[in-house]
Parts: C-alpha cells; structure tokens; sequence
C-alpha cells in the first residue's frame, strides 16, 4: 500500500481538464488499497491540499472552501503550512505523486525535474520523454530521424523564412498541450502575423500543411507492467465543418475525454490498423514514454497514416480506451502507483568525477591569469 498524492490543476491553459482527470484518478484511487490525497495546483501558482469528496463545480471559482495551503520543497517535499499561533506545518506524507496535470510545467518535464531531484517517485513520463514529447518541433525531427510518417513541421518564424511547403496552413504553439492556441491560416503572411496576435504562440510556433481530407485516429499505449496498446478510437468533430478536433470537441462535455464524441473503436481497415499499432510501438521506444501516454494519428482511411503528436499525459489517463480486453480504472491507476514505486526515472551517475581533475588543477589563481 502506497500513500498517493494525486496532483492535479496547475499553471496551464488546460488547468481546468486536469481538474477533472484528477478528480477522477482520486475517485478511481478508492478502488485500490493506497491512501490518497488530493493536491491542487491553483493558477496563481501555490499549492491546497482539499478534500478528496470534492467535485469539478467546487473549483469553478478558484481554490475550493476548506482548502489547506501546502508548500513544497526539496528535503521535505510537500508540507502543510500552519494556519496560525498554535496551529503547526505538518508534513504530508506522500511516496508517490500521481501526476494528473496537462499542458504548461506539469507536462513539459519541469515538474519531473523537480520531483527527481526531490527524490518523490512519481507517475508518468520523466523529465527527458515529457520535454521531448511538448516540443512539437523537436517531436517531430524525432519522428523523422527513425522514419515515422509525419506531415512537414517547420518553426514558424520570420528570421527562417517560407516552410518550403505551400498553404493553407496550420499553425501550432510549439509547447502547446492540447488544440488551444491553434489557427488555419491561408497563407504564410497571415501565420506570421499570428505570432504577434495569439498570445498562446509567444514561447514559438511550428507551421504545418493543412489537409482538411486527413480525419483523426488515436491510440494509448501504457508501459507497465508491459507495453500494451488500447483500442483505436476516431474522435468525432463537432460537424462536416469542421477543421480540426478542437479543444471543445475535446473536452467541454462534462467529463473530460471520457464524454467526447467518438468512433470506438474505430471502423478502419485491419492494415490501416496494424500501421497505426506499429508506429505507436516506435514512439512509445524512442520518446521513451512511461505510464499512460495517447498518439494521435492523422490518416485519408486509406494509404495515408501520419503521427500528429504524442499526449504524455492524457485526458482522463485515456481509461476509456483500454476495452479490448478491458482495464478497470483502478486496475489502470494501480499499475500506475506500482511502476512508480518499482522503475524511478532518475538514475544520476558520478562515475568519473573521481577528484583527479581537481588534484591536477592548480591555483585557481593562475586560472583567472
């Protein structure tokens, strides 16, 4: 039996998704044998320790009623900070930290970096596979360098110049999580243009040819305590109009990707199926993933199969997705705590800092001369 922090909230555009993927990883934690309490993330940066009963409405204001302030650092993790005189800070004893969060610094390795040096094991991918796995960029020479399927991806910038490819275009945030901050631009001027207007592009943005024939396809994969692949499902767009799977289609149906509209699984043929399986296989190695991650895929149904990008840590875990055969929620978050228990991320190495180099140095004195 392990003590679960599960983390959830934090200083991201889709703040409010990772409060209902973490309100539902709370819930399904009451299936297991593990103690669980609930960490908040509020936007303005600070963390609440609430009650594990709440719902997704109690957070629509902000930090909920009730709420007790935790801070966090390094030696003691995350403690409970005193409310006055004769009220003392407590440590909140947590062995491992489920790692609910989306997009922003939950997402990107920065929080897993934190958590590795504070030696707290945690759920999901490490430090190196969430970075690689945000930067769209830098994900998409990956693809390239082993010979996945991708669409051209250049960084859109003024500096570089015309993609090489002809519009229309679509327009990412480089660091971007999820399909908020994205636009379908008709020519290169009007993307460029979008770098000084879209405030979800000011860290960098990549430009994409758009191919509206192309229709969605997504798969999990979990690395624990096999990789095991879940069923594909074709998400469902909000009409024949529409561009692209947004951020609505996603998301604003009261449970998350759960409650999503969708083809499951989905009606394709069994070779388009079997490339779809492979490549993720050849991302979920080379990200490396860990955990639960979602690929999504964009195919024409036929000769076509192309790798989007990679969700390190999906809406709602995609517990939806394992069906064939089915996972229980619990089952899912179970394995979850026991990889992060078994396989930590961070393995540091001081083989060959043996003193020798600082024996043989000399003055630092003569250094500086």
């Amino acid at each position: 039996m392990a003590k679960v922090g599960v983390l959830f909230g934090g200083v991201s555009p889709e703040h409010d998704v990772s409060i209902l993927t973490g309100l539902q990883a709370v819930r399904g934690l009451a299936d297991t044998s593990h103690e669980v309490a609930a960490i908040y993330w509020a936007k303005t940066g600070e963390f609440f320790q609430t009650d594990t009963s709440l719902e997704a409405k109690d957070f629509s204001g902000g930090v909920p009623s009730g709420a007790r302030r935790i801070s966090f650092n390094l030696d003691s993790g995350f403690t409970a900070v005193g409310g006055g005189i004769f009220s003392k800070s407590r440590e909140i004893e947590v062995d491992v930290v489920m790692v609910c969060l989306h997009g922003g610094a939950g997402e990107d390795g920065s929080l897993q970096a934190l958590l590795d040096l504070a030696g707290i094991a945690y759920t999901g991918p490490g430090s190196k596979g969430a970075s690689l796995g945000m930067d769209k960029l830098a994900f998409g020479g990956l693809l390239l360098a082993h010979g996945v399927p991708t669409l051209p991806r250049k960084l859109l910038s003024a500096t570089i110049g015309h993609p090489g490819f002809e519009g229309p275009y679509i327009v990412k945030p480089r660091y971007g999580g999820s399909s908020i901050g994205i636009d379908i631009v008709a020519d290169f001027d009007t993307a460029l243009a979008r770098l000084r207007s879209n405030v979800h592009l000011r860290q960098g943005a990549v430009i994409e040819p758009f191919r509206p024939e192309l229709f969605d396809l997504q798969i999990a994969v979990r690395s624990y305590p096999e990789v095991e692949l879940s069923a594909i499902e074709k998400p469902i767009r909000a009409g024949s109009s529409s561009e692209i799977l947004s951020y609505v289609d996603k998301y604003v149906g009261g449970e998350g990707m759960v409650a999503a509209p969708r083809e499951l699984p989905a009606v394709i043929s069994e070779s388009l199926a079997d490339s779809v399986r492979d490549y993720a296989r050849i991302v979920a190695d080379i990200l490396p993933l860990r955990g639960i991650a979602r690929i999504d895929f964009l195919s024409n149904g036929h000769d076509e199969v192309y790798v989007s990008e990679v969700n390190t840590i999906p809406g709602s875990l995609s517990k939806y997705l394992f069906i064939s055969p089915a996972i229980a929620f619990g089952k899912l978050l179970g394995d979850l705590v026991e990889e992060a228990q078994k396989n930590r991320t961070y393995m540091p190495v001081t083989t060959g800092a043996d003193g020798s180099a600082l024996a043989s140095a000399g003055s630092i004195a003569a250094k500086l001369a």
